[in-house]
C-alpha cells in the first residue's frame, strides 16, 4: 500500500466521506425510485425527506466505516461495502425485492445453476461500473493513517460526527420519516448497504441465540396406528414438494386459463386457501416439515427433529428426491438423491432435469430402502424445480410449453406482460403434467400399497404486480401472491377407505383457511402414526375422517 503523508490529504477520512458520499447517493438509487413511485417526492417536504434518508445513511456508512479504518482493514471493508451496495442495487431495481436476513440466506445458499439463472448483461454492467471500478479506485488510492494513538482518536471522532449526522437527519424529518417508515415498512430494507450489513449480523449472530449444534429429538414415541394391522396393505404416500407456485394461477383454483388440463380429468381435490410458511425456500421447506409452526419456528431457540424423523421412527421408509437446490436440511437423516445433475437423453438439458426424472428409476430407488420399513409403508418425498425463477421458460421442455410467445430472459422488466405470464404458466402446465404423471405411477402400484399424493408448494411469486417479482419479501409487507400456495390432494379408493376418508366433504373444504402449519399433522395423520406431538386440530384431514 503506497503511503503518503496524512498531511497531504490522503488519510483513511478521505476515503471514508468519499465512499459513504457515494454509496448514499447512487447507491440507494432503488430508494429513490421506490419514493419516487409512490408520489413521496412531489413535494419539498418530500425531497426533505429523501435529504434526511441521505443524510443519515451517510452518517451510519461513516460511522461503520470509521470504527474500521485501519491499515489492514480500511480498504477491504470499503470494497465489500462498495460490491455488496452495487450487487444490492442491481437485484433491488431488477425484481424490486428487498434484502434482510432470508433473502441473505437464500443468496448463501444459491447453487451454481441458480447463480447461473440470474447471470445478466445487465448485472455485470451494474457490478462493473458500481462495484468493481469503485473497488479499484478505493484499491490504487494511497492511504497513510496516522500513528495508532491519534489514528484511534481520528477514528473514534469521525464515528461520532456520523452518529450526530445520523440522529440529526433523523431528527429534522422526525414526522414524515417515522409516517413513511410506519405506512411503508419495505422502504427499510431499501437502505443501501445497511441492509446487507444487518442482514450479515442478523446471521452471524444467529448461534448466539439459537444453538443449532443441538438437534432435539421429537416423537420417540412414535408408532404405526391401527390401519397398519398385519394383512392390510402397506401406505405408499407421496409428498411433491412445490416451487414458486402461485395457488391463482391453477385452473383448478378458477384460473381462467387451462393450466390444469391433467389433473382436472383426475379424482383430486385442490384447496384454494393455503398459506405458506415464509416466502422463500429455505424459511418455508424446514418451517413445513416442522411441528412449531410459522411463529413458533421463527423464535425458536434449538432445532427439532422433523417429519420425516418421526415418520422413520415410527417404522416406515423415507425418501427424499431433490430436483433443486437441496432440502435445506429436512433430509439430512433420512435416504436422499439429488436428481439435478443427473444425465439423461430426454429428461435433462444444458446441465439441469426437469421433474420427471425423479420419476425415471423410482422403483429401484425404493425397493433399494431397508425392507422391514418398506414392508410397512413408504413416505416419499420429491422436491421439484416446478415454477423457479427468474429463468421460467427454462422450467419446461420445448414441446411442453402450452401458452406462447412467452418471456425467454431473466430480464422480467424487459417482457410484456402477456409474454411473463405465459411464461410462468408454462411452468404450471408442466406441472400439472409431471403430477399426473405421478399418480399414474401410483396407481400401478395399487395392487401392493394404498397410494396417494399430496402436493403443496413452499411459496408463491410476484409477475409484476405493483412493480414486484421473484419472491422473498418479508413475511409482514409480502404480498398474498408470495404467501397463497396450491395443495392438491389425490386419494387411491383403498387409501381413501383405509383413513375414512370422504372426497366430498374434502372437497367441500376448498375455501377452508389453511396453512403449512397443518402440514406435520396432516401428514401424520394421513401415515396413521400416533404419537404426542399429532395435534389433530392441525390435521387439515380429520374433519372428513370417519364419516
Amino acid at each position: 500500500m503506497s503511503a503518503q503523508p496524512v498531511d497531504g490529504g490522503r488519510g483513511p477520512l478521505r476515503l471514508v466521506l468519499a465512499t459513504s458520499a457515494a454509496m448514499a447517493t447512487l447507491g440507494n438509487w432503488p430508494l429513490w425510485q421506490a419514493l419516487a413511485e409512490l408520489g413521496l417526492l412531489q413535494s419539498a417536504k418530500g425531497w426533505g425527506l429523501a435529504a434526511a434518508l441521505a443524510v443519515a445513511v451517510f452518517g451510519a456508512l461513516v460511522a461503520l466505516q470509521s470504527l474500521l479504518a485501519w491499515r489492514f482493514t480500511l480498504k477491504p471493508v470499503a470494497i465489500f461495502l462498495l460490491l455488496a451496495a452495487a450487487a444490492g442495487a442491481h437485484y433491488m431495481l431488477a425484481y424490486r425485492i428487498v434484502i434482510d436476513q432470508t433473502m441473505l440466506v437464500n443468496v448463501l445458499q444459491t447453487n451454481p445453476g441458480e447463480a447461473a439463472d440470474l447471470l445478466s448483461l445487465r448485472m455485470v454492467a451494474t457490478l462493473v461500473l458500481g462495484g468493481l471500478l469503485p473497488a479499484w479506485l478505493v484499491w490504487r488510492t494511497p492511504v497513510q493513517p496516522a500513528p495508532w494513538g491519534r489514528q484511534l482518536g481520528h477514528n473514534l471522532g469521525a464515528a461520532l460526527v456520523g452518529l450526530a449526522l445520523v440522529v440529526a437527519a433523523v431528527l429534522a424529518s422526525f414526522q414524515p420519516l417515522s409516517s413513511t417508515m410506519r405506512n411503508h415498512k419495505q422502504l427499510r430494507y431499501l437502505l443501501n448497504p445497511l441492509n446487507s450489513v444487518y442482514a450479515l449480523g442478523m446471521v452471524a449472530s444467529e448461534p448466539l441465540r439459537r444453538n443449532d449444534r443441538v438437534l432435539l429429538p421429537l416423537g420417540t414415541d412414535a408408532r404405526l396406528g391401527p390401519s397398519h394391522a398385519p394383512g392390510a396393505k402397506p401406505p405408499l404416500l407421496l409428498l411433491v414438494l412445490g416451487e414458486t407456485a402461485r395457488a391463482g394461477n391453477f385452473a383448478l383454483n378458477g384460473y381462467g386459463r387451462p393450466t390444469n388440463p391433467a389433473l382436472s380429468q383426475l379424482p383430486v381435490v385442490s384447496w384454494r386457501n393455503a398459506w405458506s410458511c415464509g416466502t422463500n425456500t429455505a424459511a418455508s421447506v424446514p418451517c413445513m416439515f416442522s411441528h412449531l409452526g410459522r411463529e413458533d419456528f421463527a423464535s425458536r431457540q434449538a432445532n427439532h427433529e422433523n417429519l420425516l424423523d418421526v415418520a422413520q421412527r415410527a417404522g416406515l421408509a423415507v425418501l427424499w428426491l431433490d430436483n433443486q437446490a437441496g432440502c435445506k436440511g429436512v433430509c439430512a437423516r433420512v435416504p436422499n438423491v439429488e436428481t439435478g445433475n443427473l444425465k439423461h437423453p430426454t429428461l435433462c438439458s444444458d446441465g439441469e432435469c426437469w421433474d420427471p426424472i425423479m420419476l425415471d428409476g423410482l422403483d429401484a430407488r425404493i425397493a433399494a430402502l431397508p425392507a422391514a420399513q418398506r414392508d410397512k409403508g413408504v413416505l416419499l418425498v420429491m422436491h421439484q424445480m416446478g415454477s423457479h425463477g427468474p429463468a421460467y421458460f427454462k422450467r419446461v421442455p420445448p414441446a411442453f410449453k402450452r401458452f406462447l410467445p412467452e418471456c425467454s430472459t431473466i430480464n422480467l422488466q424487459d417482457c410484456s406482460r402477456e409474454q411473463l405470464l405465459n411464461a410462468y404458466d408454462n411452468t404450471i402446465a408442466y406441472t400439472d403434467q409431471f403430477l399426473a404423471q405421478a399418480i399414474g405411477w401410483l396407481q400401478q402400484h395399487q395392487a401392493s400399497h394404498d397410494t396417494a399424493m399430496v402436493y403443496v408448494s413452499d411459496h408463491g411469486e410476484s409477475l409484476g404486480e405493483n412493480n414486484l417479482y421473484l419472491h422473498g419479501l418479508p413475511y409482514a409487507i409480502a404480498p398474498d401472491v408470495q404467501k397463497q400456495v396450491p395443495w392438491i390432494t389425490w386419494l387411491s379408493p383403498g387409501f381413501a377407505q383405509r383413513q375414512k376418508l370422504d372426497a366430498a366433504c374434502l372437497a367441500g373444504r376448498a375455501d377452508a383457511a389453511i396453512s403449512h402449519d397443518h402440514y406435520f399433522h396432516s401428514v401424520l395423520g394421513l401415515l396413521d402414526v400416533l404419537t404426542s406431538v399429532y395435534q389433530p386440530r392441525l390435521d387439515a384431514y380429520a374433519a372428513c375422517r370417519g364419516r
